[in-house]
């Protein structure tokens, strides 16, 4: 079944499947499974009239490519601005304070390769 662009697999059950979308966790999957009464069902067992009222929720909120767009352009805005964060993303490196002396070798292996 193809949702919001994203394949399910009909074997699966719905929940796991939802938290294939981009910014659908397991703690919403299970809200919109219990909302609409398709907790723990399959994918092919689901109806049409139900996959219709899924589509309608999943439409509301900002997920998958809307959400990837927008972090995209949240992030080019602080490097736009050139503010603290904005620097620590142009340079690869860890953005919400973590250490860098001993952890964060694989942003700072990024960083050093694109650098040359």
């Amino acid at each position: 079944m193809n949702l919001m662009g994203y394949y399910l697999n009909n074997n699966n059950n719905i929940e796991k499947e939802l938290t294939l979308i981009y910014g659908i966790g397991r703690k919403k999957s299970l809200y919109i499974c219990k909302k609409l009464g398709i907790y723990n069902l399959k994918v092919k067992f689901i109806d049409n009239i139900k996959i219709k009222i899924l589509k309608d929720i999943l439409n509301k909120n900002k997920i998958g490519f809307d959400l990837k767009n927008k972090v995209k352009r949240d992030i080019k805005i602080l490097l736009d601005i050139n503010c603290y964060r904005g620097v620590r993303h142009k340079k690869r490196l860890p953005v919400r304070g973590q250490r860098t002396r001993t952890n964060a070798k694989t942003s700072k292996k990024k960083f050093f390769f694109n650098c040359l």
